[in-house]
C-alpha cells in the first residue's frame, strides 16, 4: 500500500523479489534470504477479534504486516480491497495519506469466524528503507 500522484491511498499485488541465497548462521547449508535494510522500530502481535473493524486511518508507520492465522482486509481510497491470510505479506506505506471526501490511509478489517492474529514489524522514518516488491 502506498499514495499513488493522486494523493490516492492505493494497494498492488506483487511478488517478492531480491532473493540471494546465504546462510542462516555459521556452516548451515544456505537457504533463500531477503533482507530489508531500516531501522526497526517496533515488533507487535496484534489479535483482530471477529468482527473489527478500523475505519479510515493512515498506517502509524511504515510496517510489514504478517497474518499468522485467520484472514483481514484492507480497502485504499481508490477504491481496491484486497483480502490476506497466511502465506500473505503486506507493506503499510500511507502514513502521508491525505483527506479525500472525509477519508484517510485505508480500512482494514477482520473477515471470517475466527480472529486474525498478525505480526507487525514497524521501521522508523518516512521514506521506505529499501524495499523492493
Amino acid at each position: 500500500m502506498k499514495i499513488a500522484p493522486d494523493g490516492l491511498s492505493t494497494i498492488a499485488q506483487r511478488q517478492l523479489e531480491g532473493f540471494i541465497q546465504q546462510s542462516v548462521s555459521g556452516d548451515t547449508t544456505p537457504i533463500w534470504m531477503h533482507r530489508f535494510p531500516g531501522i526497526v522500530k517496533a515488533v507487535w502481535f496484534n489479535i483482530l477479534p471477529v468482527g473489527w473493524i478500523g475505519d479510515w486511518h493512515p498506517s502509524p508507520a511504515l510496517q510489514w504486516v504478517v497474518p499468522l492465522s485467520g484472514r483481514w482486509f484492507i480497502e485504499t481510497q481508490d477504491g481496491v480491497r484486497v483480502e490476506m491470510g497466511p502465506g500473505d505479506i503486506h507493506w503499510g506505506a500511507d502514513k502521508a495519506a491525505g483527506i479525500v471526501d472525509g477519508e484517510i490511509g485505508h480500512r482494514s478489517g477482520q473477515l471470517g469466524d475466527v480472529p486474525c492474529v498478525q505480526l507487525m514489524v514497524q521501521f522508523d522514518g518516512t521514506t521506505e528503507p529499501g524495499v523492493t516488491v
